[in-house]
């Protein structure tokens, strides 16, 4: 070990070998500073307020204390009420459409940035606060989605059209604020209005059931268990408790209880379940749709869950020979570990993939973690962004007040000639009690102002990672690059977008559009020659030895054929419950068993439950379906524009222009094909998801023996 000098003079030299990082390197590599970031009774109990500029949280003046959440909602208030005279009344001057997403950007700029303070603030105050005003602004709404005058306005609108000159992008967003009004069932019979606010209700609050009970651990008595498992689970007194599926246990045993065990039936989840399926069914029907999934994708970028069904059972077939040899290969290695009796099944898909992308990789995660310090992660964003679209993103001090916590950052995104696009800030370390998910949240959206100025868009992208060391920076794994690239897409996408109203803006698109920017950002994440661009020693600043950056980025690919079947299986089940599966005579188990036999290639596991434990029901219903879609579009869009070239200022432009900068201005279905100049066609899709596999797969097989 060093003695206490020789670790300060190893520092000096580090800092010293370090100095031609760039700005953003260096201040995402250092320890965040703890700001100076008085609230307003700390500034007046210093006497200091007669010299101090007060600035609240995301700059706004009425955030320097918890109680502006108070002033905020109550203005919103003022101008909703404002702005509902102007719609109804026979002598308007503007745009119908202005008028609503005036309304709507009123609204969202308190409710989103109370929603985010809500979930991330540390101060309980502030919570408290935010809560609060959530909760007043989500009242609003609700009694706008019942304001008869209100709506009868619009749909005239959007029945007959505006009495001054509307474009296709005004008439496509006063269509989508029409079918936000009309969820509510605001357009129906006062008895069946009813009808769907109790249903909504019921939904809200089985989903929440549900999504608790998911992730419970199952308790069992000692005595009901065989002795030679009980070693592999915690013991609570008499009981064991099995809280996960173990998939990376190397023991064979442990992997099989665990799955059965944590997966084992369960009354209580099933009728949870089954009632939001049957809830979500009449919601639909009650307000005129065949099923909940044609509810659910409307406006969608595959418009039917017709569609969908055509791209997963096209998908599935393609997909059936490929991930037959994907599992060959893993039968072979269970029974090298396991003997030859040891057949294959659902619990072993996980261990085997991350086995064999073990041994692929000839290193653990942690020996890549060296060069990719979250600096020159952030510098390998910088410097992409700068070759595709001519924008940097500017490291920029904060005022006090401006951030929730000392450690975030701010970003300045812009532009060579633009000028500034907007804010992202980023709130990337683990603390107490922050939510533990890696996600985006809009605080403003872009819009046009009524004086022709842009309003900037403002975002948070939130991560979990490990506060730097003095000794070093924070250090990411290499899924944890993925998910920084897959996050900042989302932000970009909000940048990007210059749309005229905020209700379309960035990643306020359909589901299955929404995803498409941040799963094509983890295409370049998986590129050599963009890792190759800060992939570099964060001691030394040595590049990634070429033979480890080429085994990351191909290990990426293994078995990717049984880990998309497993996502199209996932889909398929989704698209079965909220389709018509609520009026046959089956439980939701009998309905999985159905669905496992047709699009996966291992078979169910008797006296399992997997779906009840499967909460991305609650929040995806009908829409899981959306990870593929986007991955497909995403492939399509790395292929065609930047497989051969993803530094290309070229092609970065067409993307932007022909793509990000609409948001969900125009319908994604059509925006998609007037970029890609193709249909979107379920032969189409699955074409750039398979010819991706089989040209990975013929890559490994060249260098690796992947065959087995």
């Amino acid at each position: 070990m060093l003695r206490p000098c020789q670790t300060f003079t190893n520092y000096i030299l580090l800092k010293r070998r370090v100095s031609t990082w760039s700005p953003l390197t260096n201040a995402f590599n250092t320890r965040p500073e703890k700001r100076i970031n008085f609230t307003k009774s700390e500034v007046v109990g210093m006497r200091l307020c007669s010299s101090f500029e007060q600035f609240g949280l995301f700059g706004r003046p009425e955030l320097t204390t918890h109680e502006g959440f108070y002033v905020l909602k109550e203005r919103a208030i003022f101008k909703t009420d404002d702005l509902i005279e102007e719609a109804t009344s026979p002598n308007r001057s503007r745009k119908m459409v202005i008028i609503f997403d005036e309304l709507s950007d009123t609204l969202c700029k308190v409710a989103d940035l109370s929603e985010f303070i809500r979930l991330a603030h540390p101060a309980s105050n502030y919570c408290t606060a935010a809560e609060d005003a959530c909760i007043t602004i989500s009242g609003i709404v609700e009694k706008l989605n019942t304001h008869k005058k209100l709506y009868n306005a619009l749909k005239t609108v959007v029945d007959n059209g505006d009495q001054f000159e509307t474009s296709d992008v005004d008439k496509h967003v006063a269509k989508l604020f029409l079918f936000d009004f009309e969820q509510s069932g605001i357009h129906l019979q006062e008895d069946a209005r009813q009808r769907v606010v109790f249903l909504n209700d019921c939904i809200l609050q089985l989903g929440q059931r549900f999504m608790a009970g998911a992730v419970h651990p199952r308790r069992i008595s000692r005595n009901k268990l065989p002795s030679a498992i009980l070693p592999f689970f915690a013991s609570d007194g008499e009981n064991i408790l099995v809280s996960g599926l173990y998939a990376d246990s190397a023991n064979n045993v442990a992997r099989e209880a665990a799955y059965r065990l944590f997966l084992y039936p369960d009354e209580q989840q099933e009728q949870f379940l089954s009632e939001m399926l049957k809830c979500r069914n009449e919601l639909a029907t009650v307000c005129g749709f065949p099923t909940y999934a044609h509810r659910a994708l409307n406006a969608s970028t595959v418009e039917t869950p017709e569609m969908v069904d055509m791209f997963l059972d096209a998908l599935n077939e393609q997909l059936r020979p490929r991930a037959a040899k994907d599992f060959s290969i893993m039968q072979k290695m269970k029974t090298s570990e396991c003997g030859v009796d040891a057949q294959l099944a659902a619990w072993d898909t996980p261990y085997f993939t991350s086995s064999l992308k073990r041994k692929y990789l000839q290193a653990s995660a942690s020996e890549f973690s060296p060069y990719f310090s979250l600096g020159s992660c952030m510098e390998g964003l910088n410097l992409l962004m700068n070759s595709l679209f001519g924008i940097s993103l500017r490291n920029t001090e904060m005022e006090p007040g401006e951030s929730w916590y000392h450690d975030i950052y701010k970003l300045a995104v812009e532009h060579e000639t633009e000028g500034l696009l907007g804010y992202i800030y980023c709130d990337f370390f683990e603390r107490q009690g922050k939510p533990n998910q890696d996600c985006h949240f809009t605080i403003q959206g872009g819009k046009v102002l009524p004086d022709g100025n842009f309003q900037n868009p403002i975002v948070v992208v939130m991560l979990n990672l490990t506060q730097p060391r003095w000794s070093g920076p924070t250090l990411l794994t290499p899924s944890m690059v993925d998910n920084l690239f897959h996050e900042m897409g989302h932000a970009m996408h909000s940048m990007l977008a210059r749309t005229e109203y905020q209700h379309v803006t960035g990643t306020r698109c359909s589901t299955d559009f929404a995803e498409v920017p941040s799963v094509l950002m983890e295409y370049f994440a998986n590129d050599p020659r963009v890792l190759r661009s800060f992939a570099k020693h964060f001691q030394t600043q040595e590049p990634m030895p070429e033979s480890m950056l080429e085994r990351l980025c191909m290990s990426k690919h293994l078995f990717a054929a049984s880990e998309m079947q497993l996502q199209v299986f996932y889909s398929a089940l989704d698209q079965v419950y909220h389709g018509s599966y609520t009026k046959d005579a089956e439980n939701t188990t009998r309905a999985l068993q159905r669905v496992q036999e047709k699009y996966y290639g291992l078979p169910y596991v008797e006296n399992t439950a997997w779906q009840l434990r499967f909460s991305h029901l609650v929040g995806y219903g009908a829409k899981y379906y959306s990870y593929l879609i986007s991955r497909a579009i995403a492939s399509w869009i790395w292929q065609t524009y930047f497989e051969r070239d993803p530094f290309s200022r070229t092609e970065g432009e067409t993307y932007r222009r022909g793509c990000l900068a609409y948001g969900g201005g125009i319908p994604s279905r059509l925006l998609v094909s007037n970029f890609l100049g193709r249909e979107i066609t379920p032969a189409n899709l699955t074409s750039s998801l398979i010819s991706e596999i089989d040209t990975y797969t013929e890559r490994l097989r060249h260098v690796n023996n992947y065959s087995g």
